[in-house]
């Protein structure tokens, strides 16, 4: 694009040189003139803010090119004596051709892309852009992050020792100043050191003219203008370090077709995706709370700070809605402008239920973060969108979006896994950090996964389109004390949702309202109260899959009317957290379809110690049955063991279980069994030696656990144990008849204990590692 500040100092040094008696003084005060006339109009191009079309670019960027040559020529007449008669001659018919050059480009082009500017914008978005231009330069003052981006890209940058890989990259949501840090990076006086002032910084964009980026970066790293060879000239060697930064990158694809393997050269990709190898990027940090009131404020008052007299509270309440994003930041700053604070009071609700603050912030931000899904393949959108199920500012455990997933798009497991990371990878979610993460067998209800509020706004505005009926996913977008107004006026037909959010306090049998889902497949109940009654619509819905219940109060809820259960036919998995667990008998209704459940810090209430319940008769097909953090467990019921169907149980951190069953040989199907965080577990049973399928055992965190039974060689199954911080002594002898076993992960004290083991087991790996288990999830 035409450089500002070339135009300017061009038109200075020619009115030098027309003021003083060079033979080329006419031509120069032509030249000023035309260039002096048309220099309003490149400014209003440079700062619409408005990406003109691929042609256009190419047009300026020649006419960018005419300019410079034509201030590398004043600058030479400037130095030309006025007695070398010669020179100026020379320079003077030089500067004639530059002339007419220029003369044949302002005949018409700055006008026909002055239209094309006029055609894409609105008149708001003048002042918009008046304050994108002035962000630059006010990140000194404001300390908006940038520091700390630049100079973790530059040890990335400046350590790069592998040749076959100096690929780096800045990734980040839309609208979180990747393009101001590379555009840093671009002017950074040492960076341009590094690398000679050898540096390109190209726009590529999401619908790229993939050739002509590929000859500018040819003749940028080859020197060689005259059309691209795949053969490098053998004559550019490794004589000189230089810099490719590629701007607003989409996909791997247009990556891969501007990369040359030209002994030297670094590139830098910026993109909304993580597009370089994990060591090698940078995800933009977010602003802090002061640099988002600071850069914000700009936005809405021309200051730094709050104006005296204006409300401090509502400013407060702003920023914090935009969660520190630079583009919501200055977009919802510019529309509140010299607005009065009961407009801003309006905004404030609107931002707190997930809509945008005004149309100019639904086409600014909304708008550019909704482009990033159109690279989305249409079921990879559709996990997008119902990810504004979940409260804001909450962790998601993963093993409910796995569940909700694969119950609502049929997906495999594994294939809802990967994803999600995917989604991650493109900075539309975060998988919280665990070293655990990714790994067979790693339970997924212990990995969290959070949302950037503006990302979850953008799903809530995408899934609220059309009439509320028609719409595949109900959701309330934070707590209320009753059921929306909008659902109520609607509730005289049925709704299409197939995933239906309710967010609300205590709810007692009059405040609910009925409703008909018939086609609903996930429920999720999010609360804050110490008593809940059910809604009375669960029983009409008959194609419910998946049911999450979370009490997000301080202690144990009460769940009332536990009978709207009984229709249930078709439930698969259910979640269950922080409540009281309803006491189950005889008479329950069986869950023949039940194939997952989860119990979170629940109070058992005596469900899972009723020796004469048949639990195999309530959850015939159970396959999965997770126990977390569960204080009052003290014994499962020996008819747990009667669910032959069963896969997995995790029973993980609940402090007074002391035993296991006897008869757990009777669980032929189980492959894993874990039971860390268990303090009181004193031993296991022999009968887990007859398990045929066993194939993970965790007992880490079991510290009163001193021995391994002697049989433990006949799991000839198992692939992983893990004992970490448990007091186990020694193995027994017949550990080195499990010929499958790969992983083993201890305490470094224990290491001596597996090395006959070792020896024997081809292929084993014995590993001791440190501490990673925690509390932090529960931090709310």
């Amino acid at each position: 694009m035409i450089g500002g500040e070339l135009v300017t100092e061009l038109v200075k040094q020619l009115f030098s040189i027309s003021r003083k008696a060079f033979r080329c003084r006419g031509v120069a005060r032509n030249l000023a003139t035309m260039i002096g006339d048309v220099q309003p109009t490149i400014k209003e191009i440079l700062y619409s803010g408005v990406e003109v079309s691929a042609h256009r670019q190419a047009q300026l960027r020649m006419f960018s090119e005419t300019l410079e040559k034509c201030r590398k020529l004043t600058e030479n007449v400037l130095k030309c004596h006025r007695w070398n008669m010669v020179r100026q001659l020379y320079h003077a018919k030089k500067m004639e051709d530059l002339q007419k050059k220029i003369s044949i480009f302002l005949q018409g082009m700055p006008l026909h892309i002055l239209a094309d500017v006029h055609h894409h914008r609105v008149d708001n978005e003048v002042r918009l852009n008046r304050i994108d231009r002035n962000v630059d330069s006010l990140n000194e003052k404001l300390g908006v992050g940038l520091e700390l981006g630049k100079r973790k890209v530059k040890e990335m940058m400046f350590n790069l020792k592998d040749e076959g890989r100096r690929l780096i990259g800045i990734s980040g949501m839309s609208g979180s100043g990747k393009t101001t840090l590379a555009t840093e990076l671009e002017r950074d006086e040492e960076v341009r050191g590094h690398f000679g002032n050898q540096v390109l910084f190209l726009t590529v964009s999401q619908s790229p003219n993939i050739e002509e980026l590929r000859a500018s970066l040819w003749g940028f790293l080859t020197g060689y203008d005259g059309g691209f060879d795949a053969t490098v000239p053998k004559s550019i060697g490794e004589t000189q370090k230089k810099l490719v930064i590629l701007d607003d990158v989409w996909t791997r694809e247009s990556l891969d077709q501007l990369m040359f393997k030209i002994p030297g050269t670094t590139t830098l990709v910026v993109s909304r995706s993580k597009l370089a190898d994990s060591g090698a990027n940078y995800d933009v940090e977010l602003l802090k709370e002061n640099e988002a009131t600071s850069l914000f404020c700009l936005s809405a008052f021309d200051q730094k700070s709050v104006p005296s007299g204006f409300s401090q509270d509502l400013v407060k309440q702003v920023v914090k809605e935009c969660k520190g994003l630079p583009l919501a930041l200055k977009v919802i700053g510019a529309s509140l402008k010299n607005q009065p604070e009961k407009y801003w009071e309006g905004v404030v609700k609107r931002l707190s239920r997930g809509e945008p603050a005004d149309e100019t912030h639904e086409s600014r931000v909304f708008a550019q973060i909704e482009a990033t899904l159109e690279t989305l393949d249409l079921k990879t959108k559709d996990c997008f969108l119902d990810m504004g199920a979940f409260p804001e500012d909450k962790k998601i455990p993963l093993d409910v979006i796995i569940n909700m997933w694969v119950e609502m798009h049929d997906l495999e497991e594994e294939t809802a896994f990967a994803l999600l990371v995917d989604l991650s990878n493109k900075n539309l979610l975060t998988l919280v950090k665990d070293p655990r993460l990714g790994a067979q067998y790693t339970s997924y209800y212990d990995i969290f996964v959070t949302q950037h509020d503006v990302l979850r706004d953008l799903a809530l505005h995408l899934s609220n389109r059309g009439k509320v009926n028609r719409r595949e996913r109900l959701f309330m977008p934070k707590r209320e004390t009753v059921l929306p107004r909008e659902w109520e006026r609607n509730n005289d037909e049925p709704y299409n949702a197939r995933v239906v959010s309710i967010h609300t306090e205590e709810m007692s049998t009059m405040e609910w309202f009925d409703m008909e889902l018939p086609k609903a497949e996930v429920l999720i109940l999010n609360f804050s109260a110490d008593n809940y009654v059910l809604p009375p619509f669960i029983a009409k819905m008959g194609k419910l899959r998946a049911l999450v219940v979370i009490n997000n109060g301080m202690s144990s809820a009460c769940l009332h009317d536990f009978s709207v259960f009984t229709n249930l036919a078709k439930l698969r998995s259910l979640w269950l957290e922080r409540v009281h667990v309803p006491e189950l008998s005889s008479s329950t209704v069986p869950f023949k379809n039940l194939h997952k459940m989860s119990l979170i810090l629940c109070k058992i209430n005596n469900s899972f110690d009723q020796t004469t319940l048949d639990m195999s008769q309530l959850f015939p097909n159970l396959y999965d049955l997770t126990i977390d953090h569960c204080e009052d467990l003290v014994e499962l019921s020996l008819t747990v063991c009667g669910i032959t169907s069963l896969k997995s149980i995790s029973i993980t951190h609940c402090p007074r279980i002391k035993e296991l069953p006897k008869n757990m040989s009777k669980l032929k199907a189980l492959q894993l069994l874990r039971l860390y965080g268990c303090p009181e577990l004193k031993s296991l049973p022999v009968e887990i030696c007859e398990l045929p399928s066993l194939k993970y055992l965790d007992i880490s965190q079991c510290m009163s656990l001193s021995s391994v039974p002697e049989q433990i060689g006949k799991l000839r199954t198992l692939e992983k144990l893990d004992m970490r911080e448990c007091s186990v002594s020694s193995i027994p002898s017949s550990a080195v008849s499990m010929t499958s076993l790969r992983h083993v992960i201890c305490d470094v004290e224990a290491l001596w204990m597996w090395e006959d083991v070792e020896k024997a087991v081809p292929g084993l790996r014995v590993e001791a590692a440190e501490k990673c288990f925690s509390l932090d999830w529960l931090d709310e």
